[in-house]
């Protein structure tokens, strides 16, 4: 599929595709007339991606990412330091999911005792 029916079925825009591939977070194949071609996981991708830097992680770790969460039975060990720095993104991601969980309660009951 051409960038344009990717940018409708993912919702981003192709600016944001360029971007993405830009960060060597999609690599669509290009054709002899220089048209990027994407196949159809790339749809999934995007929303993946999409969802990790909603996260709060940055291109750079989503880049190393990536090809672990695309082949979770993958035999490759990565390196010990690219380790660490997963989890402490994985830590900080639990902590902010901890703080919006608890907003969430906050303005829960707010809401229920405006409704009594």
């Amino acid at each position: 599929m051409r960038i344009k029916e990717l940018s409708e079925r993912a919702e981003v825009s192709p600016r944001l595709l360029r971007y993405y591939e830009e960060q060597g977070l999609l690599s669509p194949r290009r054709e002899e007339n220089g048209y990027r071609d994407y196949d159809e996981s790339q749809v999934a991708r995007v929303e993946q991606i999409r969802s990790l830097l909603g996260a709060g992680l940055t291109t750079e770790i989503i880049r190393e990412v990536l090809p672990c969460l695309a082949e979770a039975a993958n035999s490759r060990y990565p390196a010990p330091d690219f380790v660490r720095r997963v989890q402490r993104e994985r830590d900080r991601m639990a902590q902010r999911l901890e703080s919006l969980t608890r907003n969430l309660q906050a303005i829960d009951a707010y809401l229920g005792a405006l409704r009594r």
